[in-house]
């Protein structure tokens, strides 16, 4: 059994898939018990003990796939031209087996295209040796050198039947070898057969003998003649003047008709009888002929399921002696000729198509092409990813994120950076600068949200860098090649831990590894077997064994660090080995103008509708508002806020798909784009600061919230997508709007993070109250720390009313930062507090009107 192909042993494929199922599902039961059994959440063992399962799937099955992918490889190279090409076929099972039938295909195809060549070369050589004789022939009888009588004239006459009897020859064997030529049988009798050939080929000194007599087979005259008349023609040929040939036939065993033309010239030596019936080859040099008549004679014999051989002369005497055994009783069926070949197409001959082809309209493409697995087995990367998983194991499990974490996910990133292959574009520049950004959060901000809306535009911003993503799709299918990457690069992570090729070192080294781990296994059976039995040796095992008991801080450990190294390494192929992702293309556009600008219109002039109605709104004032709708002002601003913002977003696909669409050949056709799309980015541009405005008076009367500031930071990154728009319809180039809008998305939440959103909210949720009892102190204990020193600053001496219930009591994480979890926000709460903590459930006398009218909602 193969090193690098554990499986290679077993005969069966059904047997190997089966074992890789048992192996993966036993494993992924065993993390997934440990896990639950530990306290670890689901959605930390539950990836982890799926990917396992992957990998360990991938490392054994690397040898069951490996033929296939070499057979795709080499097939490829055959069609390019290369016949020499061969995989490894040392499996027993059936992919094994369909490995050494494609070496057998390509070895023949190999042969075959070495005889086309050779073929070619021969012919060649062939026709230009009478065409220079007849050439030099008829330029000496022109310049007079050589008479025009009947003597040149028979000189040319006979390079020119030699010609024609080349080319015939060659038809015939083409014919023969394409399988054309369908056989006539027919009861043959031999005597008289063989008494014709020899009349017809004018030879008087034949010795023909027949036994029996009456012997008859079944064959096809024409082609059997073809067969004897070459013989005789050889034998007349090589055999000097008056020389007798011997023609005899004879019924043989197994029913089989033995027919032996013998002549008395040179012979054929034995080193050259397999060679004679090759096409144009010959045993002597100079001996006239085609070269092609002994290659004729096989192939017919073949047809007839017969066998064509040059043979020991008989005794005392030195010729050539050539023996046809044909059987008595030929059928059809033993004769067919190949279907798949035609005489307008030889099958070597037909140009073959690539796996990437275009058929129709489809263009069809292998998955290796979307995503080419084209990264270099590192091993740094490798030792670098497990270094960070362990640091991830021991510095993240039972700390509040913090300074501890945004260090390592900085060293991930700079891992990543250092091994991804666009790094030096100005994008992907751009997009590690804003990632480091937005590492920052957790070591800034004590707000979960915060870091989650972090690392959700941390996650887009990276892939669309690592995989120079240009359009809106293409950060969608960037980001899904994240947890795709952990698939795709399995075999990647097996030729890092299995080397392709093992040297005679790494040989022994795996042989020292597998007998350590036999070894460690077997006197782990028997030192628990013997231990169990006897009192006195558990005692000394108790002793020398240390206590290795699994509990659940080292399970939650484990598959933290186990998750840590999985998204870097994943993260680093995704780097070095990116897909193909789709750049900004164009649809047809459309035939008239009006298709586009007839619905682009309308849009403009329902906008036109708003924009009137806001004016009026604005003009009539409230009261002319409320009277005419019958609806308070409030509830007319939290109504609207949801509808227009749905109305900003659809606009933006109005926008992209008109744009599409729309016809840019002529100088008229570019004016209506640019009126059209103009007005309505413009009409927007007024959608988008009514829908803010609603929600700032909205939040005026109600109060703010972390979800209504997301939001208008939402609506107005929205609006500045629509002045990018707005700005590429000047020159008509789109081309960089979805890198600009994600490059100002992240820096949004950057900017977010960077203002302190619950501390902003905390300071105007008590500034906008009159009086101390108005302020909702229910919402601002849901904030977090960052909340703290607002409302210390606001609210003074009976703050610790209102502060957060995240940071009451003393086993609040505020109390319990090392220098792992330091975060700037959380000192600052510990600041604002001094040294008092907070009760969690005794509220003070004095604090009792702020909550006698909060307990409403927000």
């Amino acid at each position: 059994m193969s090193q690098s192909h554990p499986l290679e042993g077993l005969s069966s494929i059904k047997l190997k898939l089966g074992l890789l199922v048992g192996v993966s599902v036993l494993l992924s039961t065993l993390l997934a018990t440990v896990g639950v059994s530990n306290g670890v959440p689901w959605w930390l063992f539950v990836p982890i003990s799926v990917m396992v399962a992957l990998a360990v799937t991938q490392l054994l099955a690397v040898g069951m796939t490996a033929p296939l992918r070499e057979m795709t490889a080499a097939s490829q190279r055959m069609a390019k031209g290369d016949y020499n090409v061969r995989v490894r076929a040392t499996g027993s099972d059936e992919v094994g087996a369909l490995a050494r039938a494609f070496n057998a295909m390509a070895a023949d195809l190999a042969s075959v295209d070495e005889q086309r060549r050779t073929l070619v070369a021969t012919v060649a050589h062939e026709i230009r040796t009478p065409l220079t004789a007849l050439s030099a022939h008829i330029e000496n009888m022109a310049d007079g050198v050589t008479k025009a009588d009947k003597t040149g004239i028979e000189t040319a006459l006979t390079q020119v039947e030699r010609l024609r009897d080349l080319v015939r020859h060659l038809l015939e064997l083409s014919k023969v070898e394409a399988g054309v030529t369908a056989l006539d049988l027919s009861p043959l009798p031999v005597s008289d057969f063989l008494a014709q050939c020899v009349a017809d080929a004018r030879l008087t000194t034949v010795e023909l003998v027949v036994e029996p007599a009456q012997l008859t087979i079944s064959a096809d005259e024409a082609r059997l003649r073809q067969v004897v008349m070459n013989l005789l023609e050889n034998a007349s040929r090589h055999s000097p003047a008056d020389a007798v040939i011997r023609v005899s036939a004879h019924e043989s065993a197994g029913s089989v008709c033995r027919i032996e033309v013998s002549d008395q010239g040179q012979g054929i030596a034995v080193e050259d009888r397999e060679r004679v019936f090759e096409r144009f080859g010959t045993a002597h040099e100079g001996g006239g002929g085609t070269g092609l008549g002994l290659a004729i004679a096989q192939w017919i014999t073949g047809l007839h399921g017969g066998h064509i051989s040059a043979v020991d002369p008989l005794p005392g005497e030195t010729g050539a002696r050539i023996r046809v055994d044909l059987p008595m009783q030929a059928s059809p069926p033993a004769v067919a000729a190949p279907a798949a070949r035609t005489p307008s197409a030889p099958v070597l001959e037909q140009p073959f198509t690539p796996v990437s082809s275009q058929i129709g309209t489809l263009q069809v493409r292998p998955p290796s092409s979307i995503w080419p697995d084209i990264a270099a087995p590192r091993r740094p990367v490798l030792a670098a990813a497990i270094v960070l998983g362990i640091v991830g194991g021991v510095v993240l499990p039972y700390r509040t994120p913090g300074i501890g974490f945004s260090l390592l996910t900085l060293a991930s990133g700079a891992l990543v950076w250092w091994v991804a292959r666009d790094r030096h574009t100005w994008f992907t520049r751009t997009c590690a600068g804003v990632c480091v950004l937005l590492a920052l959060v957790p070591a800034v901000r004590a707000a979960e949200w915060l870091w989650v809306l972090s690392a959700l535009a941390a996650g887009v911003t990276l892939t669309a860098g690592l995989t120079s993503a240009r359009t809106v799709p293409g950060f969608v299918i960037a980001l899904s090649a994240w947890p795709g990457s952990a698939i795709r690069g399995l075999p990647w992570l097996s030729r890092l831990v299995i080397p392709a090729a093992q040297p005679a070192q790494t040989a022994r080294r795996m042989r020292l590894v597998r007998t350590i781990s036999l070894t460690a296994l077997a006197v782990l059976v028997f030192a628990s077997l013997l231990a169990s039995g006897d009192a006195l040796m558990a005692t000394w095992v108790d002793k020398l064994v240390p206590d290795v008991t699994l509990n659940m801080r080292l399970a939650f450990r484990g598959f933290t660090a186990l998750a840590v190294f999985g998204a870097v390494l994943s993260s680093a192929y995704l780097a070095m080995s990116p897909p193909e992702v789709p750049g900004p293309g164009r649809a047809a556009p459309a035939s008239r103008r009006y298709e586009w600008l007839a619905p682009v219109l309308a849009i403009d002039a329902v906008f036109g509708l708003f924009l009137a109605a806001q004016a009026a709104t604005f003009f009539g004032g409230r009261v002319y508002f409320e009277q005419t709708t019958g609806l308070i002002y409030a509830d007319y601003v939290h109504q609207g806020f949801g509808q227009l913002t749905l109305a900003t977003m659809l606009t933006l696909v109005v926008i992209r798909v008109g744009l599409r669409k729309a016809n840019l050949a002529t100088a008229r056709d570019r004016m209506w784009v640019r009126i059209a799309f103009g007005l309505l980015c413009l009409l927007t541009l007024t959608v988008v600061g009514s829908a803010l405005m609603r929600m700032s008076l909205y939040q005026q009367a109600y109060g703010f919230t972390v979800a209504r500031l997301v939001v208008d930071v939402y609506e107005g990154w929205l609006g500045l997508i629509i002045i990018f728009v707005l700005i590429s319809g000047i020159a008509l180039n789109g081309a960089w709007v979805a890198r600009a809008a994600l490059i100002s998305g992240a820096l949004a939440v950057v900017l977010l993070a960077a203002v302190n959103p619950e501390g902003w909210i905390a300071s105007h949720n008590i500034e906008r109250a009159d009086k101390p009892s108005e302020i909702d102190g229910n919402y601002l204990w849901t904030l977090s720390a960052d909340a703290v020193p607002a409302i210390k600053a606001r609210v003074g001496a009976t703050a610790h009313c209102l502060m957060p219930s995240s940071v009451r009591g003393k086993d609040a994480a505020l109390w319990h930062d090392g220098w792992v979890s330091w975060n700037l926000g959380r000192a600052l709460a510990r600041d604002a507090l001094g040294s008092a903590v907070l009760s969690t459930s005794v509220v003070p006398r004095e604090c009792e009107k702020y909550y006698q009218s909060t307990s409403g909602g927000y």
